[in-house]
C-alpha cells in the first residue's frame, strides 16, 4: 500500500510516523513552544532526527473551544515554516481547513493536505480535484472546534464515522481523485466522548475495512488523561505511545504524534515481534 503525495510516493508497508509541528500560541499540549519560524524549524529537524517520516505543520489550534484564526495570521505563522521544511527532504503536510491556506501551500509544493473538515469548507474540494497528486488526510469531526465537546455525538459512533468517511472518499473518487491519494482519520477527540473514542480504537478494523490507509491521532489527547488520571497533556507520553501502538496493531498505517523518538522505539519493538510472528507462520 502506498500514499501518493505531491513529491513522494510513501510506502505504507510499515507504519509511518507523522511528527506534529504546531506553530501556534495556544495548542492544547505545546502551544507557544514553537510559535516562531526559527524555533519551529529547529523542532522539525529534531523530529526528523528522532525518526519522523512526515512533518505536519499547522498554524491554528483546533482544541475544543479554540477560537478560529484569521487567514492572514495563519498564513503569517505557517508560510515561513513550510518554506524551510520543504528543503528537508521529507513529505510535508499542512494542517489547515482553509482553502486559501491550502492553495498557497500547494503552490509552494507541499505534499499533503490534512483537513479536520474533510474538505467541507467552500472551495476546498474543488482545489484538490484540480491538483494532480497532493496527498489528502480526511478526518471526521462532529460539529466544529468551538462546540464539538459541548454536544458530542450520540449512539454508536463507529458506523457513523465509517459512513461519513466512506461517502467523502467516494465523492472524491467520482470526481477523479485517485484512491492512492486518500488517507482517513476517525478524529479522536473531535466531538466524541471518552467511551466513543476508545470504541473507535477497539473497532478500528471496521473502519480500515473501507480499504484506505488509516491515520491515528491519539497523541496526548484528553481521553488518555481521563483514563490514566494524568491531567497535564505534556505528561501523557506513556499513554500516547500505548495508544499509537494499539492503533498500529489494529491496522493504522500512520500515527500522528508529538513524541516521535519514543513512538519510534515502541514501533521498532513491535516490528521485531511482528517479523518473528510472520516468520513462524506456515
Amino acid at each position: 500500500m502506498f500514499w501518493q503525495t505531491t513529491r513522494y510516493r510513501i510506502d505504507l508497508s510499515a507504519p509511518r510516523i507523522m511528527g506534529i509541528v504546531n506553530v501556534t500560541p495556544d495548542s492544547f499540549s505545546d502551544g507557544g513552544c514553537h510559535a516562531d519560524a526559527q524555533s519551529a524549524l529547529r523542532h522539525c529537524e529534531r523530529l526528523l532526527k528522532d525518526g519522523a517520516d512526515v512533518l505536519d505543520i499547522g498554524g491554528e489550534s483546533t482544541r475544543p473551544g479554540s477560537p478560529s484564526v484569521h487567514l492572514e495570521e495563519e498564513l503569517a505563522r505557517v508560510l515561513p515554516v513550510l518554506r524551510g521544511a520543504l528543503t528537508l527532504g521529507v513529505p510535508i503536510s499542512v494542517d489547515s481547513y482553509k482553502p486559501e491556506v491550502m492553495r498557497v501551500a500547494l503552490d509552494l509544493g507541499v505534499d499533503i493536505l490534512n483537513d479536520i473538515w474533510a474538505l467541507r469548507q467552500e472551495g476546498a474540494e474543488e482545489l484538490v480535484v484540480r491538483h494532480p497528486s497532493c496527498g489528502l488526510c480526511l478526518m471526521h469531526m462532529h460539529r466544529d472546534p468551538q462546540t464539538m465537546q459541548t454536544a458530542p455525538m450520540e449512539g454508536d459512533v463507529v458506523p457513523q464515522v465509517r459512513a461519513f468517511l466512506a461517502e467523502t472518499a467516494r465523492r472524491l473518487r467520482t470526481r477523479g481523485v485517485a484512491p492512492e491519494r486518500i488517507v482517513l482519520d476517525a478524529g479522536i477527540g473531535f466531538g466524541k466522548t471518552v467511551g466513543q473514542n476508545f470504541a473507535l480504537l477497539a473497532r478500528q478494523a471496521e473502519l480500515s475495512a473501507l480499504g484506505y490507509p488509516w491515520l491515528a491521532g491519539w497523541s496526548r489527547k484528553s481521553s488518555l488523561g481521563t483514563v490514566t488520571g494524568v491531567a497535564a497533556a505534556a505528561e501523557r507520553l506513556v499513554p500516547s505511545v500505548a495508544a499509537a501502538l494499539l492503533a498500529v496493531e489494529r491496522g493504522a498505517a500512520i500515527v500522528r504524534v508529538h513524541d516521535v523518538r519514543e513512538t519510534k522505539q515502541a514501533l521498532q519493538v513491535w516490528a521485531a515481534m511482528r517479523a518473528q510472528e510472520i516468520k513462524g507462520q506456515p
